[in-house]
């Protein structure tokens, strides 16, 4: 199976081209650049690199998020673009899941983390199982202290991973005492590598225009709407994209 891998779900963009479990080619940047006008002349040039063409992939894989609004919907769009121009499988997988998967220690539990502003952060739970990072808490928007709450009832050592972790730290470590456990620096970016091995191992999405993002909270155009038809709180907001 060939396939291309695609997280622009934060500030680090990540693209990887892959044959079953062999790795073709692979660029990660953190250097802040608009993912809109690099995301595409990254995945051309890493397909040259390959010597492949569009036509000879079977699967697209992209990061579905939680993370930046405009980050996930560039790499989902061009995801969902490339795989119904081409005929091609689609599958998600979860921007926290992917970065957990950077932890390769078997039985491990991770705590990826991304910041969402207020005290609030994106995370989950994961344990490291066959090489994969399994869910054991459901990915989540919440508080920092709802968060370590949940996180008590596992007495084991947590490994927090991402760029994001520094500035919660203190607190994190002064709740957990010796269960927090820093995750190497060299590990705290998403690598398309880790995103392309989870998502060759899931069954594609049904209907490539029924896939959307996960933003786990939400989005500014969800709450105006609820804002102008208040009569409908609770009818689903539904995003075209």
């Amino acid at each position: 199976m060939k396939l291309l891998a695609i997280d622009t779900s934060n500030r680090p963009l990540s693209v990887a081209v892959l044959e079953d479990t062999t790795i073709l080619a692979t660029t990660t940047t953190n250097i802040g650049r608009n993912h809109s006008s690099t995301l595409l002349p990254i995945i051309e040039n890493l397909m040259a690199q390959a010597g492949l063409q569009p036509a000879d992939l079977d699967r697209i894989v992209v990061a579905t998020g939680p993370g930046s609004y405009t980050g996930i919907r560039i790499g989902v769009t061009t995801a969902k673009t490339l795989a119904f121009t081409l005929n091609k499988e689609l599958v998600g997988v979860s921007s926290l899941a992917a970065l957990a998967g950077n932890v390769v220690k078997e039985g491990q539990l991770v705590v990826p983390l991304f910041d969402a502003r207020r005290d609030n952060i994106f995370t989950g739970l994961y344990r490291i199982e066959n090489h994969q990072p399994v869910s054991v808490i459901a990915d989540q928007h919440v508080s920092v202290t709802e968060w370590v709450q949940q996180l008590a009832q596992y007495p084991e050592p947590l490994v927090f991973i991402g760029t994001d972790v520094e500035q919660y730290a203190t607190d994190l470590q002064a709740q957990l005492a010796d269960r927090f456990v820093r995750a190497q620096a060299q590990l705290d970016l998403p690598q398309a590598t880790v995103l392309g091995l989870i998502g060759r191992q899931l069954p594609p999405v049904e209907h490539i225009h029924d896939f959307v993002p996960d933003y786990l909270r939400l989005t500014q155009a969800e709450r105006d709407w609820q804002a102008k038809h208040p009569e409908k709180e609770h009818a689903p907001y539904v995003e075209k994209i």
